[in-house]
C-alpha cells in the first residue's frame, strides 16, 4: 500500500470522507487521492516521492508556480514580526492600494479571508444598498458554499432555485433566480417577471467551475446594460479570473466594469485571503460607515497581504504576464494539433492563463448544458493515464486548468509529449 493510501485510510477516521474539500477525494474520477508534501515551480512532490507536473495550482492562485522565492521570502519576513494582530497593518493598506490601481471597478476594497466570504459579503452589501432581496446567478456558476448560492435550476431556467445541498432551507434560496450562462434571453425574462425586485446579478465573467467557458460576444455588456436599466448591481466574481485572464481581471480584458468585484486567494499568493470592492458610494454602506455589517478577525492578515504584494511585484514586470499567456496558447494549440492527429473529438477553451478541454463531438462548449453533454468517463480515463505519466490535472471533468510562470518551454514540451503518448496508448473511443 502506498503512503498516500495509508494516510487516506487514517484520514477517513477523523475527517469526513478523508478530505477537507470534496473534490480532493477523487470521487469523480475514482482512485485514491494523492497526499503531497511539497511543491517547487511547476512541480508537486507526493509523500510517495513521486514528481508531478501540476496544472491545478491549488485551484488557481499559484500564478507564479509553487514556492516562488520572492513570495516565500516575503512570507518569512512578515511571519517573523507576528502571525496576526486583529488590528490595522501597513501591508493590508498597501495591498488595497495596489488592487484599486489595477482593477477598474475598485474605488474601495475590503479584505476578507476567502472567496466564499467575499461573495457572501458582496451579496449582503448589494441587498443593503438596493433595498431589494432577489439575486440572479447562472447555472454551473460556483460562488462558494453560501446558502443563497447553493442552488440549481428547477424544471426550467426561469423558476426559483431550489437547494442543491441538504441543510439549506428553501426560505434561504427562494430569492435566488437561476439563468443560463451566455443566454441573455434567460436573464431578461427574470427581470421582466420580477420588476424592481432584483438586487444583484452575480457572474463568473469567464466561467471556471464547469471548465473554462468564455463569455459569448456581447454577453457581459448585455448584463451591464440590463442591470443599468433595472437599477440592479452587477457583481463580477473574479475569484478565479482575477490576475489570471488579465492583470486587471476579466473586466479589463472585456472592457466591462461591474459595480462590485469579488476576489480570492490569488491576491494573497495562495494564502487564505479574499476581498470585495467596488464603487465608493456602495462601499460606504459597510460598517463602520454604514448599516451593512461585515467583520472578520483575520481579515487583511499581514502574512497573506505580504504574499499578495510579493506576487504583484513579479506579475507587474513588463511583458511577464503576456509571456505566461503565450505559454498557455502554446500548450492549447499543441493539444489541438494532437487531438486532430489522433482523431479525438475535443473542444479546447482558453482565456488568458486558464484552459479546459472537453471530450465531445460538439463544435463548441459555451454553456452548462454543453458541458453536461461532454464525455466525463473519457476524461476520467485520460486523468488516470496522465497521472500515471506524472501529470496532475484536476480530479474532475468540470474544472479549469491553469498555467503558471514556472511552466516554461521544457515543461510545455514534456506535457505535449505526454498527451501524445496517452492519446496513442488509450485508443480513446469517439464521444
Amino acid at each position: 500500500m502506498s503512503i498516500s493510501a495509508e494516510l487516506f485510510d487514517q484520514s477517513q477516521q477523523c475527517i469526513p470522507g478523508g478530505v477537507n474539500s470534496p473534490v480532493r477525494a477523487f470521487g469523480s474520477v475514482g482512485g485514491t487521492p494523492i497526499f503531497f508534501e511539497r511543491g517547487e515551480g511547476a512541480y508537486l512532490y507526493s509523500v510517495d516521492n513521486q514528481k508531478y507536473t501540476d496544472y491545478v495550482g491549488s485551484w488557481g492562485p499559484l500564478i507564479l508556480g509553487h514556492a516562488h522565492p520572492h513570495v516565500i521570502e516575503a512570507v518569512m519576513k512578515a511571519a517573523r514580526k507576528g502571525l496576526t494582530f486583529g488590528a490595522p497593518t501597513e501591508n493590508e493598506l498597501r495591498l488595497a492600494q495596489r488592487l484599486c490601481k489595477i482593477i477598474p471597478s475598485l474605488d474601495q476594497v475590503r479584505m476578507v479571508s476567502s472567496g466564499t466570504e467575499a461573495t457572501m459579503s458582496a451579496l449582503r452589501l448589494a441587498r443593503g444598498f438596493t433595498g431589494r432581496d432577489k439575486i440572479i446567478k447562472f447555472e454551473g456558476g460556483y460562488h462558494g458554499h453560501n446558502d443563497a448560492l447553493l442552488v440549481k435550476a428547477g424544471s426550467g431556467a426561469l423558476t426559483f432555485g431550489s437547494p442543491s445541498s441538504p441543510g439549506v432551507p428553501e426560505d434561504f434560496v427562494k430569492h435566488t433566480l437561476v439563468a443560463q450562462f451566455n443566454d441573455l434571453d434567460s436573464v431578461h425574462e427574470h427581470f421582466e417577471e420580477n420588476p424592481g425586485e432584483i438586487a444583484a446579478l452575480i457572474v463568473e465573467p469567464v466561467a471556471g467551475n464547469m471548465g473554462c467557458i468564455p463569455p459569448a460576444n456581447g454577453f457581459l455588456q448585455g448584463l451591464r446594460d440590463v442591470c443599468d436599466k433595472h437599477g440592479t448591481l452587477l457583481i463580477f466574481d473574479e475569484v478565479i479570473t482575477g490576475f489570471r485572464v488579465d492583470l486587471g481581471g476579466a473586466q479589463t480584458l472585456y472592457g466591462v466594469t461591474p459595480d462590485l468585484t469579488t476576489l480570492g486567494k490569488i491576491i494573497g499568493g495562495g494564502l487564505p485571503v479574499g476581498a470585495f470592492g467596488g464603487r465608493k458610494d456602495i462601499m460606504a454602506m459597510l460598517s463602520p460607515l454604514g448599516p451593512v455589517y461585515q467583520a472578520g478577525t483575520l481579515s487583511g492578515n499581514p502574512i497573506a497581504c505580504a504574499a499578495g504584494l510579493a506576487t504583484l511585484d513579479v506579475l507587474e514586470k513588463p511583458d511577464l504576464f503576456a509571456s505566461i499567456i503565450a505559454q498557455t496558447k502554446k500548450l492549447t494549440q499543441g493539444l489541438r494539433a494532437l487531438a486532430d492527429k489522433h482523431h479525438i473529438p475535443m473542444v479546447i477553451n482558453q482565456v488568458g492563463t486558464m484552459f479546459s478541454f472537453h471530450f465531445t463531438s460538439d463544435a463548441h462548449v459555451h454553456s452548462f448544458a454543453d458541458v453536461m453533454r461532454t464525455d466525463a468517463e473519457q476524461y476520467h480515463a485520460f486523468f488516470h493515464a496522465m497521472l500515471a505519466s506524472g501529470f496532475y490535472f484536476a480530479p474532475s471533468a468540470y474544472e479549469t486548468s491553469i498555467v503558471t510562470l514556472a511552466h516554461n518551454n521544457e515543461v510545455i514540451d514534456d506535457t505535449l509529449d505526454a498527451f501524445d503518448a496517452v492519446f496513442e496508448s488509450m485508443k480513446m473511443r469517439v464521444a
